[in-house]
């Protein structure tokens, strides 16, 4: 009983240290504070982060941002998109999952492609250039076309714009799509299929509906679910996988043939 008492304290040790770190960081970035302002107002022009179209026209790109969600919720969790050109093209596609404005969820240019949501600066999280890029494309439009619940969206446990980026992780594993422990909904399952493929594409994952589970994948490492916080390591690079916060430690993009 007392290794029970004591892992279920650790647990809640974690939680709430996370969860102030969580806060401390989006106060310090304003992203709790005035300055994102209202959603109308907030920042949505690009954080110039993706290469140009149109200097890079002969190059194919891959590429998926994170950026935290509005409001009080940019404090726990993010929200992911991805963009792809093909050789030769000279626009982005973007693609991802938005909750209102439509009974289709599933969005293309709605936004720019490197934009702040609403007034969060993305992260990068993917970088696939060349060859690898223009060969993943194809399998990338057809997980979009495969995703199971376009018309579908739950903010907890999923399906959400968490869950679309993860269904097109685990469709194309040369992507190497390492979502954040923070991501909430990219370990949604449906009850008839608890077993299967992580976010990643590669290794092994057991999930409950996203609200408890076990994930061990290539990009992941280890990871535990419970109420859908997650928490866990990362072998490459080493860092820990923590609830609200998305991790500690060595930062990584995923790249393929980056620019020198």
């Amino acid at each position: 009983m007392l290794p029970l008492k004591a892992v279920v304290f650790t647990f809640l040790c974690v939680v709430l240290l996370s969860l102030g770190a969580s806060l401390a960081q989006a106060n310090r970035s304003g992203e709790l504070s005035s300055e994102r302002g209202g959603w109308w107002s907030a920042r949505r022009d690009s954080a110039g982060i993706a290469p140009d179209p149109r200097v890079y026209a002969a190059q194919a790109i891959v590429q998926v941002y994170a950026a935290p969600t509005y409001g009080w919720k940019g404090a726990v969790a993010v929200h992911p998109w991805i963009i792809f050109k093909r050789a030769g093209e000279t626009q982005y596609n973007r693609y991802e999952v938005i909750s209102w404005g439509s009974d289709d969820k599933v969005r293309h240019n709605a936004n720019l492609p490197d934009g702040y949501w609403y007034g969060a600066r993305p992260r990068l999280l993917v970088d696939h250039r060349g060859a690898a890029a223009q060969a993943m494309i194809p399998q990338i439009e057809a997980a979009i076309k495969s995703y199971p619940w376009p018309q579908t969206y739950h903010a907890w446990p999923g399906p959400n714009s968490n869950t679309f980026l993860a269904h097109i992780g685990r469709e194309v594993p040369a992507l190497a799509l390492d979502l954040p422990a923070n991501a909430v909904g990219k370990d949604y399952r449906p009850l008839w299929r608890p077993i299967g493929l992580p976010p990643s594409g590669r290794g092994i994952q057991v999930s409950v509906l996203g609200v408890a589970g076990v994930t061990l994948g290539a990009e992941e490492g280890f990871e535990l679910n419970i109420l859908g916080l997650n928490m866990g390591l990362d072998f490459t690079p080493l860092r820990l996988r923590l609830p609200f916060i998305g991790g500690i430690g060595s930062d990584n993009v995923q790249q393929d043939n980056p620019p020198g």
